[in-house]
């Protein structure tokens, strides 16, 4: 049997329980793998809210968009893979069928690829929909480039911090945006070239400032709503503004009358593309390897305190990813 996190009805973090269910064998082509951490995504909180725009099918439900563990079985015309091979799964689409919050799941053998040498279980657990998000958007969307000054929105955020470890692996330089000063040091040592604080100054002014005059070349927008007329503004004629995230719920006014070009971006556009998912892995190893990429952890919790997990999330507070081992 697997303990598996479901939820039965919308609403807040108590709607979660743990149940048992039957171990499932992996059909062709698929892996079954024996999860040993997960990571709580905005994803996992919209769809035990009942805000996705998706419908999700209840009941039960479950969650978990990503994770890591170690293969348990392998079914029919798999090959690469074996039993114990440390892996992180790359997508689970079908979240709410198969999620990650389990001691066990199925998911497509093209869905894992090998744990990077040198991560932690939790470290492990919390790269991919950061990384693969960020490097999605930054690398094949806006065609990243060294020297490019790159304007990253909601910087304390997974993504935010993936973002700028990923313009440095590559030789860009990242300018960070947080709400608060008081975060200016954390972003500092996240990676940030130069922190911009919007309850300190101006954004297109700052911009200007770090870039000597010429505004940034690529905006990492992870926020959306009315103030991405302020990013708007502090972009170079030209450049690339990439919307990756929807933390503002309020309506994002039509960017009219600018000579950027400008893309909207879901991670799971890239991240069911085998071949793309192949050089994000690679990219992520190489970054590994040479400890340019390494996810920062807020808080470790427990399967059973999955429920205070998502509380934690909610309360947001935390600087990096909530992790659940299992």
């Amino acid at each position: 049997m697997s303990r598996v996190v479901v939820f039965d009805r919308f609403g807040g973090p108590d709607v979660l329980r743990i149940v048992e269910e039957p171990v499932v064998e992996p059909a062709a082509g698929e892996v079954r793998v024996r999860i040993e951490a997960f990571a709580v995504n905005p994803l996992d909180l919209m769809m035990r809210s009942g805000s996705m725009p998706a419908a999700v099918a209840l009941p039960p439900a479950r969650l978990g968009v990503e994770g890591t563990g170690l293969v348990d079985a392998v079914g029919p015309e798999v090959t690469g893979l074996e039993a114990g091979d440390p892996v992180i799964l790359t997508a689970v689409p079908d979240a709410s069928v198969r999620g990650s919050y389990a001691e066990y799941t199925t998911v497509p053998a093209s869905r894992v690829f090998a744990r990077p040498a040198g991560l932690g279980v939790a470290e492990a657990a919390a790269i991919w929909v950061a990384y693969s998000t960020a490097y999605g958007a930054l690398v094949e969307k806006a065609r990243l480039r060294p020297g490019d000054h790159v304007l990253v929105t909601a910087a304390s955020g997974g993504v935010g911090r993936a973002a700028m470890q990923i313009a440095n692996q590559i030789g860009a330089v990242p300018l960070a945006v947080t709400r608060h000063a008081a975060k200016t040091d954390d972003l500092i040592a996240a990676g940030a070239a130069a922190v911009i604080a919007t309850d300190r100054v101006d954004i297109a002014e700052a911009v200007r400032h770090h870039t000597g005059g010429a505004g940034a070349d690529i905006v990492l927008d992870l926020v959306m709503g009315p103030g991405q007329q302020d990013l708007l503004a502090a972009a170079r004629p030209g450049a690339t503004l990439v919307a990756a995230g929807f933390l503002d719920p309020r309506p994002t006014p039509f960017p009219g009358g600018t000579s950027l070009t400008i893309h909207g971006y879901r991670s799971f556009e890239h991240t069911l593309d085998t071949v793309v998912v192949r050089r994000m892995a690679a990219f992520l190893n190489a970054g590994v390897r040479l400890g340019a990429l390494r996810p920062a952890i807020d808080e470790v919790f427990g399967l059973d305190d999955v429920v205070a997990a998502h509380r934690h999330f909610e309360k947001g507070i935390h600087a990096g990813k909530i992790v659940v081992t299992v």
